[in-house]
């Protein structure tokens, strides 16, 4: 992995190199070279699978990280291609063909976190929320529970205890 690891930071613009597992590493990239490394991975070191695409929401910064997991069967290791974009316009090259199956990620980021792939197929159609007009629901300032006390009428059998009163009334009855 070291060996793969020095070829890419003498190729492209790289920081943050972490290695995991004995086959598992990361390293993130530029926004503008992401695509070009995990297409020299693939082409070039055998990385042929693409097990995920996913992103985490650090709102504090402003940013959205995607991260790239790819696979090389071969020699049973994998590496995540990070790469930080703007999360007031999350935007990203679509990559849809290098994989077949990442178009189904693109469009799942852009709906759950408003990520735009743009040349992606079928990306704006929906995927999972249809008619959903509130912001995406898997972005840090999406309120969750305003939204369900909002949407959801109030069951019975939905109320909340204390454990450590509910767990006593249960252990204890006369008490």
């Amino acid at each position: 992995m070291i060996e793969l690891i020095k070829d890419i930071e003498s190729r492209f613009n790289t920081s943050d190199y972490i290695q995991k597992l004995k086959h598992l590493a990361f390293i993130t990239v530029e926004k503008k070279q992401a695509i070009s490394l995990v297409t020299y991975l693939r082409d070039y070191h055998k990385y042929s699978s693409l097990t995920l695409l996913t992103a985490v929401d650090w709102i504090e910064e402003g940013k959205f990280q995607l991260t790239y997991l790819i696979n090389n069967p071969q020699n049973f290791t994998e590496i995540g291609v990070r790469v930080m974009i703007d999360r007031e316009n999350a935007t990203m090259e679509s990559s849809h063909h290098l994989w077949e199956n990442m178009a189904t990620y693109q469009r799942e980021l852009r709906e759950m976190f408003g990520i735009d792939f743009p040349g992606s197929p079928r990306i704006e159609e929906n995927f999972i929320l249809e008619g959903w007009d509130n912001i995406p629901p898997y972005r840090r300032d999406f309120d969750t529970k305003e939204y369900t006390e909002n949407t959801y009428f109030p069951r019975p059998g939905r109320e909340s205890n204390d454990p450590a009163t509910y767990m006593k009334s249960k252990m204890y009855p006369n008490d």
